[in-house]
């Protein structure tokens, strides 16, 4: 059985910034991706940076492209989301740079913990990433699989 082409991103990594707001991104999350590959990070209201990598830019891509322009909430909508948003690419050592917007929003200042959703992946502060953690206690975390699907 072949195996799919598809990154997956699992499993969460500490890693620290750099002096110019780098990050190194896991190897086993870069595999599937070719340093011209673009991904999209953006605030995420809960406190952190989505990153979005190309397939899942694409499909927020096409949504957006279908609401109209006389959709006046909408429009604000995507305006705010992505006047703060940054197109990002690794560099050859695998990593991004992030704007000091960003890591503010994630309240980011030296590590970080990133943390795998399979199609895309978030970036915390270890302390927001703790505190989800808390909040996810087991019948939380069963009746969100169950929503899902899962």
């Amino acid at each position: 059985m072949p195996s799919s082409s598809r990154p997956r991103y699992t499993g969460h990594f500490r890693h620290s910034l750099d002096d110019k707001n780098r990050l190194t991104i896991p190897s086993g999350w870069r595999v599937a991706h070719t340093e011209e590959d673009e991904f999209v990070a953006l605030p995420h209201p809960d406190g952190y940076v989505a990153v979005l990598p190309p397939a899942e830019v694409d499909r927020l891509y096409d949504k957006a492209a279908e609401k109209n322009l006389s959709d006046s909430e909408a429009q604000d909508v995507l305006t705010q989301l992505f006047a703060h948003a940054l197109t990002v690419r690794f560099d050859k050592q695998g990593r991004i740079a992030l704007t000091p917007e960003l890591l503010k929003h994630a309240g980011i200042t030296k590590d970080a913990v990133l943390a795998g959703s399979l199609s895309k992946f978030g970036i915390w502060n270890p302390e927001g990433w703790a505190a989800t953690g808390q909040r996810m206690d087991n019948q939380t975390y069963r009746d969100l699989m169950r929503r899902a699907g899962i």
